[in-house]
Order: C-alpha cells, then structure tokens, then sequence
C-alpha cells in the first residue's frame, strides 16, 4: 500500500518535473536519464523517511499519519488543508530535501552541484526537492499557497536543525586552529521541530469577500496580505481538524476504537504516560487488557549425535487497547474534547 502510494506520487513527480519544465529537461538531460533515476531514487527514500517520521510523532496523538495521509495531501479532490496535512507537507519536503544533501555529501549522486562545499550540498538538496515537491501545486489558490508554505516550512527545518561541528589542528592536538563546518542533524531532531511546529501553527485568516468577488487580483492579494504576518518557518492551515475519535471511512480516518495505548509502563514520556486518557477515556472509549500467549522453543541443548533438544517456553504479552464501552457506542460517554491531538 504505501509502496503502490510512492509509485503514484513519483508518477506525478515525473509527469510534473522531467516532462513540465524545460529547466528540468534540459538539466536532466545534460547528466543522462542515469543521474535522473538515482535522483528519483533519492527521493523516493527521501518521502518514505518523511512518512515513517510522521508516524513516529504521531504514534500516541489521535491521528498516528495513516498511509492515507499523503494521498489526502496530494490527490486532487481530497485534499485538506489541516494542522496534520501541513506537517505531511513539511516532514516530506524535509525528508526529500535531507535525504537528497545526505546522498550528495556522501558522493552517492554524480553531478549534484559545483560547488563542493556544505552549503552547496545544501543547496543542491532544497533546489532538487523544491523542483520535485513543489511541482505537485499547480493552483492558484490559497489551499496551494498554504502547501507551498509548508512545503518551505520544512527544507527551512532542514537547515534550522543544522549543528556546527569543528575540527582541532596543531601540534599535539593544541587545538590551535579548528575547522568548523556546519552539518546535518538525524533527521529525528528535524521530526522533533516540526513536531512543535505543528503544535503551534496558525490557522491562516483570509478575506473571505475578496476570494469570493472571482476576480483574480483579489484573490492573490488577499492572499498576500493573509501571510503578510507568517514567518516562512511556522507551519499554516485553512481548516480546522476533523474529529479523529471517530471512524470517518470518507476522509480515510479510523478512530480510535482498537488504538493500543501505554497504561502504566516504565521509562515513558508524560506524553506517553497520557496516551490511553487521550485515545481512549477522551474518546468515550473504555482502556481494555487483553493477554496474549507465545510459545516458543528455549534452553535449547545439542546432544550427540545429532538432534538438539528444546523447552517450550510460554510467554505473556500484555496489551491495551481502546474499547468501546457495554451498552452503548461510546459517543455520550466522551469527556471534554479539546481538540485534535
């Protein structure tokens, strides 16, 4: 499924890049249809991480980034401009551009840019996922504006999240002189700063009289005077968030219902520790034990000659997970809801 859903998006990519501007055409074919498969292959790992990141983050919130979340994103007449949308938006346009500087650094990619330098790395990856990611708005309107924010919002993460590293030169490591550079962080810290971006992004606030008066110059300029106040760093929305306790198989939402959750395990985060009063008990949902049984072979001994001789080894595995309450369908039951989380 979330193969079959890259292969789509690449689709579009190719469609949209290698065929729609002769910028790419030409560039691309400078280098040979090689260099652009190995770029295409880049990111293609590049929007996967993105994704696996984005479940990462989400893993204990409401909604945990479905495989149906980039799909909504892209697909023309199902897309949202959520909070959730945009950091899909943010941490692909992130993973592209990081995986794509990375593979460059590592002289994995031939002819990715002049200059040999960090920043030209730099460089290259947000130009080359700017050309990729980008090309996926070909709107006018503010639903594409907004993507294409968030879009940015994340290569400038990228670079946010950069760490200065220095190097010491001198007789018996005197440290008399230092290289310094700057490099890439693991893309978990670039995950964890789109994460409270995220939690604090602003819905985007637009004269709803001058889009709707049909006349274009309008329309573009109610949306320049919207994000006249929003840094290029803060992620943006237009719509406020469905209710993700509930099943809503029109908008590719599962609920909660059978979400496990972490009841009282050591070493976790207060985030964490919350999970099953969030997905469940604010939900109208009952936090439900079930224990599983695995058998499997132990205190294996070998003996001449020549079989080997096993225990059977029972083990218990305990799960919860968020259950619908008896007699009733759990909607009456739900405690002060406060929002997507």
């Amino acid at each position: 499924m979330v193969f079959c859903s890259f292969q789509w998006v690449l689709l579009i990519f190719l469609q949209k890049t290698i065929f729609g501007h002769a910028w790419a055409v030409n560039n691309f074919l400078m280098t040979g249809s090689k260099a652009y498969l190995t770029y295409a292959s880049s990111v293609q790992v590049g929007a996967e991480s993105g994704l696996q990141e984005c479940k990462h983050q989400f893993a204990w919130d409401r909604w945990n980034c479905p495989e149906s979340a980039l799909q909504l994103a892209t697909h023309k007449g199902l897309r949202s401009a959520t909070r959730e949308t945009s950091f899909v938006h943010a941490i692909s346009a992130a993973g592209v551009m990081y995986t794509l500087t990375r593979n460059c650094s590592l002289g994995e990619l031939d002819n990715c840019g002049c200059d040999s330098s960090k920043n030209g790395k730099i460089d290259f990856g947000e130009r080359i996922s700017k050309q990729y990611v980008d090309a996926l708005e070909t709107g006018q309107d503010s639903r594409a504006a907004v993507n294409l924010h968030n879009n940015e919002a994340g290569r400038l993460a990228v670079k946010s999240t950069m760490k200065r590293v220095c190097r010491c030169h001198g007789m018996s490591e005197s440290c008399s002189v230092q290289t310094c550079w700057m490099q890439l962080s693991d893309f978990r810290d670039v995950g964890n700063y789109l994460k409270v971006k995220h939690d604090q992004a602003q819905k985007l606030e637009m004269d709803k009289r001058r889009v709707r008066s049909g006349n274009s110059a309008d329309n573009r300029g109610a949306i320049a005077d919207a994000f006249g106040s929003i840094a290029g760093t803060e992620l943006i929305y237009l719509e406020e968030s469905p209710d993700y306790c509930s099943r809503n198989t029109s908008l590719g939402l599962h609920g909660t219902e059978g979400r496990e959750c972490l009841h009282h395990s050591d070493g976790l985060n207060q985030w964490e520790r919350r999970s099953c009063r969030r997905l469940c008990h604010e939900c109208g949902l009952r936090v439900e034990e079930r224990r599983t049984e695995i058998v499997s072979s132990c205190n294996c001994i070998f003996q001449w000659c020549c079989t080997v001789k096993c225990d059977s080894c029972s083990q218990v595995i305990v799960k919860h997970v968020c259950a619908r309450r008896e007699g009733g369908n759990g909607q009456n039951n739900r405690r002060r809801y406060r929002g997507p989380k």
